[in-house]
């Protein structure tokens, strides 16, 4: 192992070890076995290191991601996703604090690409009518409602110990996200279903003009088609 997988390494169990999360370069450098110049030449400074923490622990939490195969229902894909998300946060409440701190000023790349991967599953859903949102819109909803939640359970266990808090929440996001059909079959032809059909028709076809293989309309046609559809499915 090299020295500066080492430190990172050291780092990364430090920070899941301490009580409240920091560590000090110092305890750093005593737990690797190397002199702080060797810590400054691979990482800057404090931050550096942390930020090296950060990425590497995205990278835990997108390796799974990233190889798993997209089941034929998106909806369950993306509801397998929020849960994974709060395991992963319960499980390193110390590293998923880091992940999610203000203090780190740049957003590492693998936080996008979670989001990305978010984006993908929700445009498969919109391709199959399940959507009611434009799947960017949908993405910003769902992933800043996992995050909080994810948050106020590894930052404030005494205060939320409702185990079922997570999923509570998830079906409340879906079900301004997802069509009322999807949600529960028997309101499919419920007062809420007519509501939810334009946007939800708007989503899809945004969807799959997104897919056309040759775009008859031009490049201005586009953009405002695309714009009105938009207004429509996030209303």
């Amino acid at each position: 192992m090299s020295t500066k997988a080492r430190i990172l390494e050291v780092a990364a169990a430090l920070v899941a070890e301490s009580p409240d999360g920091d560590v000090s370069t110092r305890a750093v450098c005593e737990a690797a076995g190397v002199g702080a110049p060797a810590l400054y030449r691979h990482f800057g400074d404090k931050e550096g290191l942390l930020s090296a923490v950060v990425d590497h622990g995205w990278e835990r939490y997108l390796a799974a991601k990233r190889h798993r195969t997209p089941g034929t229902d998106p909806v369950q894909d993306l509801r397998d996703g929020w849960d994974t998300h709060i395991e992963f946060a319960l499980q390193n409440p110390n590293l998923y604090r880091l992940m999610n701190s203000p203090a780190m000023r740049t957003p590492p790349a693998a936080a996008l690409e979670s989001h990305q991967i978010l984006t993908s599953d929700l445009q498969r859903a919109a391709e199959q009518g399940k959507l009611r949102l434009a799947p960017e819109l949908a993405a910003q909803m769902i992933m800043s409602a996992n995050v909080g939640v994810a948050l106020m359970l590894v930052s404030r266990p005494a205060t939320f110990t409702d185990g079922t808090v997570a999923r509570r929440v998830r079906d409340a996001v879906h079900a301004a996200v997802f069509t009322p059909d999807v949600m529960d079959s028997r309101t499919a032809s419920g007062p809420d279903a007519g509501e939810a059909r334009v946007p939800a028709t708007a989503a899809r076809l945004n969807a799959l003009l997104r897919q056309a293989a040759a775009p008859t309309l031009t490049l201005a046609e586009t953009t405002l088609l695309t714009e009105w559809l938009n207004r429509l499915s996030n209303e």
